[in-house]
């Protein structure tokens, strides 16, 4: 994507989908009100042209890492390698949504440990923040008990992170650091539990 209307565009299209602002924001790596303002432009768009600001955001495509096995498979290296600097006892690694759970199944594998997938409750958000929670999926390894590895593809805001950390407190687990791919949130913890990035982006404007 290479231009705000080509956001606004794909925000059209995702939202035809069904896919909530919390989806949507997921999909683009952009923050909520980011993607709620570009829901809006696409809703004005068929009334009335709106005068709001954009948000300040930096959106982050790395749909050239996520469409090839094997890139993705260099990227979890890379990111299981930050991780193992944090010790050897860790033996479960949590992916965060549809796109942290890819790179945490690579990061898994290299570091040959257990997998586990978390959907957040942002994907359920539209316009108001609910008391929805997250979920972890069955079909994945349980949390209690163990020491884990949080892996997802983007920290924004660390709404996300921080509601992954606490909720595997509430079931047990011990979350001993988290990485991502790319980090616009620019603190080096969230919850008293180390973050690590490939990649950190510094906005110039602040």
């Amino acid at each position: 994507m290479k231009s705000v209307d080509d956001l606004i565009d794909s925000a059209e299209e995702l939202t035809g989908l069904g896919l909530s602002k919390g989806e949507i924001a997921d999909e683009l790596n952009v923050s909520r009100e980011t993607a709620n303002w570009l829901v809006e432009q696409t809703e004005a768009s068929e009334t009335v042209s709106t005068n709001t600001d954009a948000p300040h955001d930096i959106h982050v495509d790395w749909s050239a890492i996520g469409r090839d096995s094997q890139r993705l498979s260099y990227v979890g290296r890379a990111i299981a390698d930050l991780l193992s600097k944090e010790g050897e006892e860790v033996d479960l690694t949590i992916g965060i949504g549809k796109s942290g759970g890819p790179l945490a199944t690579t990061v898994a594998r290299e570091l040959e440990s257990d997998l586990s997938v978390y959907t957040p409750s942002k994907h359920r958000w539209n316009d108001t923040e609910s008391e929805t929670t997250g979920s972890f999926s069955r079909n994945f390894a349980s949390i209690r008990g163990r020491d884990c590895y949080i892996v997802d593809d983007n920290i924004d805001t660390g709404k996300t992170m921080t509601e992954t950390i606490e909720i595997v407190r509430e079931k047990g687990g011990n979350p001993v650091a988290g990485a991502v791919l790319t980090d616009k949130h620019g603190e080096e913890t969230v919850e008293g539990v180390p973050i690590h990035s490939l990649i950190q982006i510094v906005s110039m404007n602040e």
